[in-house]
């Protein structure tokens, strides 16, 4: 399930379903449900435990935000269709408008895939100024509210612990307070309680799939000149199992992270940093961090031990009023940058539960729906971790031969922009991976072809 294949947000089809519904976590999982749940309750509260900055900057309780992170085509128009706009607010906030088609230098399998002959446009900016611009849009919806420094300490449930009905959190002020709600949404990312608070309340808690990566990455800012919107992205590729990108943000910023996998870990230290970056086999990422002054003073760090996916929907049994989105459900290895837009169609998933069949089991059905899409992800991000021999826990069937079918496909698509589009449409969720295999993209890379790499600096192709 894909952009492609999931019904577009559709406002008008719900009506109204219950006083209100409380979403817990304001990240973009939390944000982009309570925009749906605005539609069918009379009244939406996000409580979030960190303080919201009133600027577009990095959250302490979300370390990961101030790291880069990409917003996927098939996250970028349904987070217009959530809130129209969206675009234009944020490219007026600083934002950026590039064409991945040509301004992204994807390197794997040994050189860059080819330009395409269609335009791709792709967003830009920080995570925090994401966050920013949804969070102003969806606080100018008058039945949303969103409480932060909040911090929700258990669910409230009827008699017989068959239904969730609210949650106890305490304030700002510190005092302990008690919220009914008609359903309660579970925002709350990989710290999510639910399976645990399952297990305790006699329910069985969701059996998890964990691949372990043992990744680290680290990020810095450097300046960038203001007409210079080159992205530049190497990830990981085995036997190398060092990665990195460089994403252009706003301010004349250009955010560096570089990602170490299965033990070569990310470093902390200026001179480390540079000599790993200067270690990767494209150089214009060595001359760029060499070259361009540090916006940072410190390298933020941060660890990712596995991708884990908890299957909800193989639950027998589950409370009503309670369900769970974003990277509660799973999330993957982000060197690929799908946790926003995942969130983003997981929040339409919703939509479209409640609209089919309203709050009773509503979990049952979403949890149905996104688990296709989370296949689709799942195969794109732990598929790749499979290549490197290290990687453990349970492998999908076929990953071997997807994994030598997709690295053929890339080592062709380095002079064939119709195998550079037919993929990035798939890494950008735009379309789902078994286009990969419609005969007329299967016969291009099949065919028996002379190897030839291109060379970006150059403009030219050469044989290998």
């Amino acid at each position: 399930m894909t952009l492609a294949t999931v019904d577009r947000y559709e406002p008008d089809r719900t009506s109204t379903l219950g006083d209100r519904a409380i979403v817990v976590g304001g990240s973009m999982a939390g944000l982009c449900a309570a925009r749906v749940l605005a539609d069918t309750f009379a009244e939406v509260v996000v409580l979030e435990r960190d303080r919201l900055p009133a600027e577009p900057v990095g959250r302490t309780g979300a370390p990961q935000t101030s790291h880069p992170h990409a917003l996927l085509e098939a996250g970028r128009a349904t987070l217009e269709d959530l809130f129209p706009g969206f675009d234009e607010e944020l490219l007026t906030d600083g934002g950026l408008l590039i064409d991945s088609g040509t301004d992204m230098e994807y390197y794997d399998q040994g050189g860059f895939v080819a330009d395409t002959e269609t335009r791709l446009p792709t967003y830009c900016a920080s995570r925090p100024l994401f966050e920013h611009v949804v969070r102003r849009q969806l606080r100018q919806i008058e039945n949303v509210q969103i409480q932060d420094n909040s911090q929700v300490l258990e669910y409230r449930t009827d008699d017989d612990t068959t239904a969730v009905t609210g949650v106890d959190f305490r304030d700002e002020d510190g005092g302990e307070r008690t919220l009914d709600a008609t359903l309660t949404v579970d925002a709350t990312g990989r710290t999510s309680r639910t399976p645990q608070w399952l297990d305790d309340h006699g329910y069985e808690a969701p059996p998890v799939d964990e691949v372990q990566v043992d990744v680290t990455y680290s990020t810095i800012q450097i300046e960038r000149p203001p007409d210079d919107r080159r992205v530049l992205f190497v990830p990981p590729s085995p036997p190398r199992t060092r990665g990195g990108a460089v994403l252009p943000v706003e301010g004349d910023r250009w955010e560096v992270i570089i990602q170490g996998i299965h033990g070569d870990d990310a470093p902390t230290d200026p001179d480390r940093f540079t000599r790993f970056v200067e270690s990767l086999p494209v150089p214009a990422v060595g001359r760029l961090v060499d070259q361009q002054s540090w916006i940072t003073d410190d390298i933020d760090h941060y660890p990712y031990p596995s991708s884990r996916r908890h299957r909800y929907e193989a639950l027998d049994r589950f409370p009503d009023g309670l369900v769970v989105t974003g990277d509660a459900i799973a999330s993957f290895n982000p060197i690929y940058g799908q946790g926003m837009s995942v969130a983003a169609l997981d929040a339409v998933l919703l939509h479209e539960a409640l609209a089919s069949g309203g709050v009773h089991d509503v979990a049952n059905r979403f949890f149905d729906r996104s688990a296709e899409l989370i296949d689709v992800v799942w195969q794109i991000a732990v598929g790749a971790d499979f290549a490197f021999p290290q990687t453990t826990g349970p492998k999908p069937t076929g990953t071997d031969v997807s994994n030598w079918y997709l690295a053929r496909l890339l080592r062709q698509a380095q002079t064939d922009p119709t195998l550079s589009e037919a993929f990035l449409r798939v890494l950008r969720l735009e379309e789902p991976p078994a286009t990969l295999l419609r005969p007329n993209i299967a016969w291009r890379v099949l065919r028996p072809t002379v190897d030839r790499v291109r060379l970006p600096s150059l403009g030219r192709s050469v044989k290998g």
